[in-house]
Parts: structure tokens; sequence; C-alpha cells
């Protein structure tokens, strides 16, 4: 027998003697273990870190904490959640807005026809786009890029009124559908790649003459649930993110050279205690007014946080942002660290009301527990690297002032005789009878060392 199929094994007997076995191989065996390590991984592709794979399946350390915030609610986009039935009602309406921006296309002469020769060409760029290998042909592929990317189009088209629409439509008349369809449409794993959507918008649309940019019907689309005023959008109409979900992350990124990442080692640089706890060592707390939420400072005692609406839709898009941050090693990690930053200053439903009463938070979510409970959540299995992190600078001066005896004293001082009006006036009270008694004292001790010139 020779030795590529045969392997020898050694077992030592109760009187300490080696009885050997010879264990027979089968060559098919092993041609078949060598086929396996030349096939490609399928549910995590070797080529997801690149810079071209931005769409990815929710990690399950991150999903199986809120799995519903990941998961589409009535439409599916892209291939990771085709074809299942609990999507078909949408499903269904795609074709007609399909069939409604030809319509519109036909005075550019474009046909279907057209937009599927401009979206083939692409069909392994796209594919390289999704962390997984996608079990579709090239064909139906193609076919599913330029309905789901068609259908965004002319949702955007239909609510920002560039084009007509029908009154009576109910995925725009119905109350319920407009805000779900915006919620779907965030969520990292019911994503398209942005230059399909850019191609099927040029082609059948077009900002020529004056017309809107695809970017700008996006954010204005989405402005209808996160309302911002149109100069803190405007430098973003010309923008292209990964997809629909970084362009609009995109648009929270602050401009201020202060708030970029950067390379910190500091004494005091670690994470920050809660509110209540800086609000008892003398930080003050205010709200600040900034288009962005990251937009964090801390001046002279004084921390200030743009004021933050918490309510479902934030909550979701809270969860797919950092889930992207986690999968894309490309993107920056701006929302990681100002979710980091406020979990630890709402450690408890105390911490969360404190920041209410302070005009800080804006609780649409339920009670001051399920917000603290939500932030408590949302940084569970995240990598957070303090020291290449927007706002190190703040994390370290925060822990400076905080460690100061100075400040925690004199803050100490003024919680336990200033906090109420009753605990001032008993202040008040025990300081005019200490400046009497110091008082007396004095004139007690001054009349014995300088008596009346009078007396005997």
């Amino acid at each position: 027998m020779s030795r590529a199929s045969n392997s020898r094994s050694n077992h030592c007997t109760e009187n300490g003697s080696f009885v050997h076995h010879v264990v027979h191989i089968d060559p098919s065996f092993l041609s078949e273990l060598e086929g396996t390590m030349q096939e490609l991984p399928r549910l995590l592709n070797s080529s997801a870190g690149r810079d071209s794979c931005c769409i990815f399946r929710v990690p399950q350390s991150l999903s199986e904490i809120n799995e519903k915030a990941y998961r589409p609610h009535i439409v599916s986009i892209g291939p990771f959640h085709h074809g299942k039935p609990q999507y078909q009602m949408i499903q269904e309406h795609k074709r007609r807005f399909l069939s409604d921006l030809l319509l519109q296309a036909e005075s550019r002469r474009v046909v279907l026809k057209d937009l599927f020769e401009a979206v083939a060409p692409m069909e392994e760029k796209i594919r390289e786009s999704y962390s997984e290998t996608l079990e579709f042909n090239g064909q139906d592929l193609i076919w599913m890029m330029v309905l789901d990317g068609c259908f965004i189009i002319e949702l955007f088209c239909k609510v920002g009124r560039i084009v007509p629409a029908d009154p009576n439509d109910p995925l725009v008349t119905m109350a319920w559908i407009l805000p779900s369809l915006m919620r779907d449409l965030l969520r990292l794993e019911n994503q398209i790649p942005y230059f399909v959507l850019q191609k099927l918008f040029d082609l059948s649309v077009g900002s020529e003459n004056g017309g809107p940019s695809l970017a700008k019907l996006a954010l204005g689309f989405f402005n209808y649930m996160v309302q911002r005023p149109v100069p803190a959008l405007e430098k973003y109409y010309d923008k292209e993110g990964k997809h629909l979900l970084d362009l609009f992350r995109m648009s929270y990124m602050p401009k201020d050279p202060d708030c970029q990442e950067e390379v910190r080692s500091l004494r005091f640089l670690h994470l920050i205690q809660s509110a209540k706890k800086l609000d008892q060592a003398g930080v003050k707390f205010r709200p600040r007014k900034t288009h962005s939420i990251l937009d964090i400072k801390f001046r002279n005692g004084i921390l200030e946080i743009p004021v933050l609406t918490i309510d479902d839709f934030w909550s979701s898009l809270f969860l797919n942002f950092v889930a992207f941050e986690q999968c894309y090693c490309h993107s920056t990690k701006h929302i990681t660290t100002y979710v980091t930053f406020m979990g630890c200053l709402i450690n408890t439903p105390a911490d969360a009301g404190f920041l209410g009463d302070h005009k800080i938070v804006e609780n649409y979510f339920g009670t001051d527990k399920e917000v603290a409970r939500f932030f408590n959540n949302v940084g569970k299995d995240v990598v957070f690297d303090i020291h290449r992190s927007y706002l190190s600078k703040v994390f370290e001066d925060v822990n400076r002032y905080y460690q100061n005896g100075w400040h925690v004293r004199w803050a100490g001082f003024k919680h336990t005789y200033f906090n109420t009006p009753w605990s001032f006036m008993s202040a008040l009270a025990a300081l005019i009878l200490l400046i009497l008694t110091i008082v007396q004292s004095f004139v007690t001790v001054y009349a014995y060392f300088y008596p009346p010139a009078n007396q005997n």
C-alpha cells in the first residue's frame, strides 16, 4: 500500500506496548477535500472587504438585539429579500411605477430595452456590491435592478411633485404606506447600488435644464420624515453615496474640521460618565443649534449637544447606520461614535429624563426606560476605537473636567446647599448666623483688650 493512501496511528496498551493500526484513506476522499478547498465562500464573499462591496447582511450579533430594525416591512429592494410573500403587495405596484416612468421617458426616446442595455454591462460590478454570492442569473438580476431602481426613482418623482401624481394613488395617499416605504428604503439589507440608480435616473429623468439631481430628490423624499432646512441639504445635492442609506448618512457628516476623525492617545481619553454624574460634577448641559446631530461641543464646563428627536424612525436609522459602519471598513465611524457617546450619557432612565428636562432629547419613542434600553443596546457588540474618533477631544476634555477635584467639590457644595429654595434658605440662615457669631466674638474680644476709657 502506498504512503499516499495510508496513515499509521499508535495506541498504547495496558502493559505499555504499542499496537500499530493502519488507517486506509480513500484517494477519492482526498480529491473531494482538495476540491472543496478551491470553492469560494458564498455567504460572505472573499471580496467583501473591498471598497466596491457595500451592501451586507447584518451580522447576527447585531440583528438578534432588534431584528425588526433591519428587515424590510412592506417592500423588498434588491436580492436579499426578493420574492418573499410578505412584500407581494408593493411588488405588484412596481410594474405600474415602471410603466409611468417610461411614459415620461418617451420625450427622451427611452424605452425599456434602453434601460436593460444600460444596466447589463454593470452586472459584474453589481454582484461585487453585495457581500453574498447572488443566486440569480444575469437576466433576472438585471431585471430586478431595473424594476426596483425605476420604482424608487418614480416614487421620488411623485412625492417630490416632479411629475403629476394620481391623487388616488394608495402608495402616496394612504397614511401608513409612505412612512413604511421611507423606513424600508433606509435598511442596509434592502439596498441596490447607487450607480444603478444614477444610470437609470440619467436615462429616464435627467437633471439637465435645471432639473433636480437624484440626490436632491432622494434627500427631499426622506426630509418628509426628518425635516431639515433646505440650506442644510443643498451641499449634498451633488453627492453620490454607495447606496441610499449611505447618501442619507453622508448628509449628517459635519463639515467642521474639528469634527473629523483623528488619532489621539492621551491620559483622559476614555469613556465618560453618565449625564447625572457629570451634572453632579458641575458639567452644564445645553441644546446646541446646528443642522447636524453629530456636532457636539464642550467648552468651559458646558456640554452642548444638538437636539435629538428619538422615535421609531430614528431608532431604526441609527441601527442601520451603525451596521453599515461596522460592515463597511472604508467608511468613517461617525454614527458609531455618536451613539457610543450618547450611550455613555444615557445609562439609566434618570439620565434620559435629565436630558429631556434640558431640551436635548425629545422622546417620542416611549418611556425614559425604553430610551435608556435602546442606547444601552445599540452599542452592544459594536467595535469602537475611541482613539480614532471625531469626538476624541470631547471625551478627553469632559473627563479632564470631571476629574478636576475643585470642580467636583464646588459642584457638590452647590448641589447640597443651593439645589432647592429651602436648602438655599437654610444655607443663607446658617451663613447669617455664622456672620453674627463672628461679629459678636469680635466685639467681645475687642472690648476685652480695649475697654472704654471711662471704665475703672
